[in-house]
């Protein structure tokens, strides 16, 4: 009775587990390279006056990151609510004991 709960599921090996890791760290670093290089496009001119940032700088930098964040995360719950729609459209026919359909 073990597949009523989720137990027929098979679970992932170590390896499985290493590359989903590997592909999440690759994800985080290709989003963390797109934000500075586009703030940095952004917010700072390519000749330097001086070697702090100034008022002006650091403000558009605060706001470019904020931006960037709440855009990346309106994206990702569209995207997840999508799948569960998807996820929901391929499994939810059955009805099942506990579908409530």
């Amino acid at each position: 009775m073990s597949f009523l709960f989720g137990g027929a599921r098979p679970q992932p090996s170590s390896a499985e587990k290493i590359a989903a890791a590997e592909a999440e760290i690759e994800m985080v670093s290709n989003m963390f390279n797109q934000l500075v290089d586009t703030c940095t496009r952004k917010c700072i001119p390519e000749t330097y006056r001086e070697a702090d940032l100034n008022k002006g700088e650091s403000v558009c930098l605060d706001r470019c990151v904020a931006k960037f964040f709440e855009v990346n995360v309106k994206v990702s719950e569209k995207m997840q609510g999508e799948a569960a729609q998807r996820q929901g459209a391929a499994g939810g026919a059955g009805g099942g004991m506990f579908g409530g359909s």
